[in-house]
């Protein structure tokens, strides 16, 4: 599979799998159906992907606990990305919460939950207003000089909020919602390619809201021997080398067919018509 390097360290597949979708709406409770949730996980890695991405609040907590009881001890090149600093209270109700004990403390439980000596790849899931960001982050920097944490990335920030947190730490990654139709970020996503930084974005597919038949967007699919999905995909892989999706999905199906976009090129033509085919 197509890789990144993260940080000129740590080789990222072209493709991750994000795992929010194999629990409730809400991401409230245990995974739905957690025979299926662990053969996904398996067939992930069988398909080359070795990026998995995750969060204390999926669940929370649930969904680090069942990761590390799945997979751990993991496969040699597995890229495990959790993120802290936005506590989830109840179902789809959550507030960012940077206190520099409360990371600490949420480190530590992700690093028991996932089985882990070290975080790979622990991102800042949202800046709190309420603590300056050289309070949160600089306990991060102290957990990553006692090698508790690899690398550091950061979640829904501007290039403004990036700069400041580069001041502080090395920044390798920025997970921000961004697919064919939500580009608001493409001032992010400019300067992570600039910088190397990857760009993970969540939400890359619009959860199939742009597949429905008859659709400009599917006519194309058709016409290139592709699906709608594996269009958005190849679209958001051909847009920046720093790119790496993470389509989230709870369908084995819908897991190879994801990964299978990595085998579809695209023309400049191409990524034309379909941008065209979604236009407002």
């Amino acid at each position: 599979m197509q890789s990144f390097l993260l940080a000129n360290d740590l080789p990222l597949s072209r493709i991750g799998y994000g795992t929010m979708r194999l629990i409730a709406d809400g991401a409230w409770g245990p995974p739905l159906d957690p025979t299926a949730a662990k053969a996904i996980l398996h067939r992930a890695l069988d398909l080359g992907v070795n990026l998995i991405d995750t969060a204390d609040a999926y669940g929370p907590q649930e969904l680090e606990r069942f990761i590390g009881e799945t997979l751990a001890p993991y496969p040699a090149g597995v890229v495990i990305a959790t993120k802290a600093g936005l506590a989830r209270m109840a179902p789809a109700k959550s507030e960012p919460l940077g206190r520099p004990s409360y990371l600490r403390q949420q480190v530590e439980m992700s690093l028991r939950y996932l089985k882990l000596e070290q975080l790979p790849l622990w991102q800042l899931h949202r800046i709190d207003p309420q603590v300056p960001l050289e309070d949160s982050l600089g306990m991060i920097r102290d957990l990553q000089q006692a090698g508790k944490i690899r690398h550091v990335g950061l979640s829904e920030v501007n290039v403004a909020q990036i700069e400041q947190a580069r001041r502080i730490l090395p920044i390798v990654s920025v997970q921000n919602k961004y697919n064919l139709t939500e580009r608001k970020h493409e001032a992010v996503l400019d300067y992570c390619t600039q910088n190397n930084i990857a760009f993970l974005p969540w939400y890359p597919v619009a959860a199939g809201k742009l597949n429905a038949p008859g659709s400009k967007l599917a006519a194309i699919a058709t016409r290139l021997g592709a699906t709608p999905t594996q269009l958005q995909l190849s679209w958001l892989l051909h847009r920046s080398p720093v790119i790496v999706p993470i389509p989230g999905t709870s369908s084995l199906a819908h897991l190879e067919e994801n990964c299978a976009a990595l085998n579809l090129t695209l023309t400049p033509q191409d990524l034309q018509e379909i941008e065209s085919a979604v236009a407002p």
